[in-house]
């Protein structure tokens, strides 16, 4: 049986580097240098602002992937940058998360 990981950090979430982005964290090289995440105190920033304003619905469907598409073409889902190049703010968001791995590159490793 393969046991899905749950990610807690930036390095494995696209959602939470693009609110930790949002909200200004500053995104560190953490461990051997490889891994990007807000470090120990900014993902702890970050989970206790998701617990507080974040929430989370699903629909069951046997197929997802059959209408991904189409939601993302018609809804207004601007975190969402897979897809979604006609929404306004993907430039914009794409530029963020881009800045802060090249800041990230350019600090020192946080242990």
């Amino acid at each position: 049986m393969t046991r899905l990981r749950r990610s807690p950090d930036a390095y494995g979430s696209t959602l939470r580097l693009t609110l930790g982005c949002l909200l200004g964290l500053e995104l560190r090289r953490v461990g051997s240098g490889k891994r990007m995440t807000f470090a120990k105190a900014g993902e702890a920033a970050l989970s206790q602002w998701m617990a507080r304003h974040a929430r989370v619905c699903w629909l069951e469907h046997p197929e997802p992937w059959t209408v991904e598409s189409s939601l993302i073409a018609r809804l207004d889902l601007p975190l969402n940058l897979d897809r979604n190049r006609h929404n306004a703010f993907h430039p914009r968001l794409t530029e963020m998360r881009a800045q802060a791995r090249q800041r990230a590159g350019e600090l020192p490793v946080t242990p």
